[in-house]
């Protein structure tokens, strides 16, 4: 049941027909799991934090940045250098102190994404990979959990709900990764700050449509709206019989061994390495190690040592690292080794 603080907070969306009371106690008792707290993704963790979703569990692996803020909502200059998780969660809390935020400062990969998502009763994309989505959608069908897919770049985005038996699932619309550099990006054509607003809020509608049960028909098209034009298009899409993942139930991205990688950051000048190993580091004895190495600074969740030749190494407690000054991946990789070790 509503509280009466509940019911004043929520007013004017219980007003709505299409939500109502009823509609108001399913969000409150729900559990959304929001990957990527970005540009779409702090915009619908923020859509979704306002509605009442009772409890949001925030992931992300990355810092707050200068060129993040001009469309990433929950942040400030004073976050610069924070973790995105951490001060999205602060930012929600202080927005809304009745649900329950759970932040992980996490890389979301095929060996921990069935426990960053364990509970929630839909997942939503707030990724800038599509690698990651696939292992979204591998995760998803498995586990039967729906899920919202959410893209932007430049002046159009992209939006598509994914319920597992009934709607086609990414692979059925996407059936293999594209190559390496077929997807323009935001960092080789920009992107207008309002798009990711535009296109999470949309996703983000479809998410409480879930939520509630799927009061409110969850057609089976993807949305893509170029905001620069004001042309809004809707896509058929198709359950594929022969779709590896929902139809054969061949989970490719899930099952992948895991190996250490490095990622080229979207927009950024900077590499991530994700060790092969799993568990925590104890980041004080690498403050004492690296700091012979260059200027440390030492938080509660990270570590950020000033390298040679202008790069920056950010190393986190699951011993992942973001290396700045560099997009060239073995050079990223040769620094992790050299620095933090294999």
């Amino acid at each position: 049941m509503l509280s009466e603080r509940e019911l004043e907070r929520y007013s004017r969306q219980v007003l709505l027909r299409e939500i109502g009371r009823g509609g108001q106690e399913r969000l409150a008792g729900s559990h959304a799991a929001i990957i990527g707290c970005g540009a779409t993704g702090s915009m619908t963790a923020n859509n979704l934090a306002r509605a009442g979703v009772g409890r949001l569990t925030l992931v992300d692996r990355d810092f707050v940045e200068l060129g993040n803020i001009h469309r990433q909502n929950l942040y400030t200059e004073k976050d610069i250098g924070r973790p995105k998780a951490i001060a999205a969660g602060e930012m929600l809390g202080a927005v809304n102190s009745d649900i329950e935020i759970t932040p992980i400062l996490k890389d979301c990969n095929s060996g921990n994404i069935e426990t960053l998502i364990g509970g929630a009763d839909v997942v939503c994309d707030g990724t800038d990979n599509m690698e990651t989505r696939y292992i979204i959608n591998d995760a998803c069908v498995k586990r039967g959990t729906p899920w919202v897919y959410v893209g932007a770049v430049a002046t159009y985005g992209m939006t598509m709900p994914i319920a597992p038996d009934k709607t086609p699932c990414l692979r059925c619309v996407f059936p293999e990764p594209p190559k390496p550099g077929a997807l323009p990006t935001c960092d080789t054509v920009g992107i207008i700050g309002m798009m990711p607003a535009i296109i999470s809020s949309m996703g983000s509608v479809s998410a409480l449509k879930i939520l509630m049960g799927g009061k409110g028909a969850i057609k089976q098209e993807m949305s893509v709206y170029d905001c620069w034009s004001n042309e809004l298009t809707k896509v058929a899409v198709k359950r594929n019989r022969t779709c590896r993942c929902c139809s054969g139930r061949h989970f490719d991205f899930l099952n992948m061994k895991r190996r250490s990688a490095a990622t080229l950051l979207c927009g950024r000048n900077s590499v991530q390495v994700v060790p092969m190993g799993d568990g925590d580091i104890d980041l004080g004895a690498f403050a004492r190690k690296l700091g012979r190495a260059g200027k440390a600074t030492l938080s509660e969740h990270m570590l950020t040592v000033k390298l040679p030749a202008g790069r920056v190494l950010t190393l986190f407690r699951d011993g992942r690292a973001i290396i700045k000054g560099t997009t060239d991946e073995k050079i990223a990789r040769s620094l992790y080794s050299r620095y933090v070790g294999t």
